[in-house]
């Protein structure tokens, strides 16, 4: 591979994880009669049945609300006219070293373009090939390794990415750079501040390591947190129109665009007992993206661990308050009050995000929020044949709405939300059933299958959305890896970055 010096990348938990995954997944089993129906319909390595028929692309469209080009694209997805899959896209390697790691932060698609985020550069794909490196349509390298990214994209296809100054090991990450999806041009770069913390408890006192920034997308802006406060760019010249700096014992670390700017907000306070919870607080602040004026601050109660903003607009926030994993979620007003706590019962519902060397707030892959509802999953029932079921709760009442149950044999993850319906993804194993892409109706009840497909089993771990990006647009559905590290000895150098899959419609 041709992407410059490789970073660190997985650690042995990560893997180790991921092996236990997959153990776990062997242990699926499915009936005989399943079995005996999928051997007379037959099952391809690529293609699996679906309904059948000829027809038209499917495409996402921005919805009519008057959205516009400088808007976060908020896409709504049709239905195929067949639901049978083929493999739209892949792109993988056969030269990977034991050794030879690469983070591969980001992922974006658009209707002619996959790009992906590989060490210190960004790359762009033809959908429609079987891409490896140095098929790249485009190719924009940085002038160092990429430390930030946001999962937003404008209707014009345009997203951001952070990156250090150069590959120099304690380079700071402080520069931005704001770039066209589809021919890889970059639109603007520029530099922006950045603060050290040191061994002390508080703001950042001058030592070596760097507070972590982030970058996300809201209309006509593009906003970075670098701790010591927070910055904002035009989209169309990348000129600051704002600035805000960080006050008293509290950090901006985060923030979650899309239709509406939240700036996450750490807080430590050295009156804390030692190792005592109290020592952190946290805060979500609306602010004007046009301005930077803070419109209303949400104060998280003492105790809680960590704070993240699956929604910003309606504002929803993910907090944990036990040892492990989110444990509620609260629903906002207009003006930044509760309007209610829906709790995950000790784990029996769960949500899940982003957790890795990256600051991405807003990036909550299995939490969709629309239609005043926040989507979650259940826990696996643990059975020999495995099933979970995902569930919609009201934002105004926390009352549960519509559930929807995976089936025995297979398991259900929200996936992002397309208008007023959730597109989710269906897991099987084995090989036996197809995995699929399906549309969730919140008011009826209803799943509508969207594409059926089957995975390698070389790329069953892909889809996991711990260590995977999954993207659905323009009638695709894409699995894409974070990081890739050479194969252990013996074992085959080949190996997925990303894969796509599409309706057999498609000519």
């Amino acid at each position: 591979m041709s992407f410059g010096p490789p970073p660190s990348m997985y650690t042995q938990s990560a893997l180790a994880a991921e092996t236990d995954e997959k153990n776990r997944r062997r242990k699926w089993l499915l009936g005989v009669l399943v079995v005996v129906l999928v051997a007379a319909l037959g099952t391809g390595g690529w293609l699996l049945w679906g309904g059948g028929g000829a027809g038209s692309t499917t495409s996402g469209k921005p919805l009519a609300n008057g959205q516009g080009p400088l808007d976060v694209r908020e896409t709504v997805e049709k239905k195929p006219a067949s639901a049978t899959g083929k493999m739209a896209f892949r792109f993988s390697v056969d030269d990977l070293s034991p050794g030879e790691e690469y983070q591969m932060p980001g992922m974006w698609a658009t209707d002619r373009i996959l790009a992906k985020g590989i060490n210190k550069t960004v790359i762009g794909l033809r959908i429609g090939t079987d891409a490896v490196p140095g098929d790249e349509k485009w190719k924009l390298p940085l002038d160092g390794p990429i430390c930030g990214y946001t999962r937003h994209v404008t209707n014009d296809n345009r997203t951001a990415v952070l990156y250090r100054a150069n590959d120099r090991g304690g380079a700071y990450c402080n520069h931005v750079a704001f770039f066209d999806l589809d021919d890889g041009r970059e639109v603007w770069t520029t530099d922006f501040p950045y603060s050290k913390f040191g061994d002390a408890k508080g703001l950042a006192t001058g030592g070596e390591d760097q507070d972590t920034p982030s970058v996300t997308l809201v209309h006509g802006t593009v906003v970075v947190t670098w701790g010591g406060g927070t910055d904002a760019y035009s989209m169309k010249t990348g000129e600051r129109i704002w600035e805000t700096t960080s006050t008293g014992s509290c950090q901006d670390m985060g923030a979650a665009g899309g239709g509406a700017l939240l700036v996450r907000q750490q807080c430590w306070h050295d009156d804390a007992a030692l190792g005592s919870t109290d020592a952190t607080t946290y805060k979500a602040r609306k602010v004007d993206p046009k301005t930077g004026k803070v419109l209303w601050t949400y104060s998280a109660a003492k105790g809680i661990r960590d704070l993240n903003i699956p929604s910003a607009e309606p504002p929803v926030l993910a907090v944990q308050a036990g040892e492990i994993g989110i444990s509620e979620m609260l629903s906002l007003d207009a003006d930044g009050k509760t309007r209610t706590v829906i709790r995950l019962q000790n784990g029996t519902y769960v949500g899940e995000c982003s957790f890795d060397d990256f600051l991405t707030t807003d990036d909550c892959p299995t939490i969709a929020v629309g239609d005043d509802q926040v989507f979650l999953r259940s826990k696996e029932s643990g059975e020999l044949i495995n099933s979970n079921w995902v569930i919609g709760f009201d934002l105004a009442t926390g009352h549960t709405t519509k559930k929807f149950d995976s089936g025995p044999g297979s398991l259900l993850y929200p996936v992002r939300m397309s208008g007023d319906r959730l597109l989710a993804v269906r897991v099987t194993d084995q090989h036996v059933m197809p995995s699929g892409l399906v549309s969730l109706d919140p008011k009826a009840g209803t799943e509508t299958p969207y594409l059926y497909f089957d995975l390698p089993e070389e790329a069953d771990l892909m889809t996991m959305t711990d260590y995977n990006d999954i993207v659905v647009q323009d009638g695709r559905i894409f699995f894409g890896v974070k990081k890739v590290d050479g194969p252990a000895k013996g074992q085959p150098k080949w190996v997925y970055l990303v894969l796509g899959i599409e309706s057999m419609a498609v000519k």
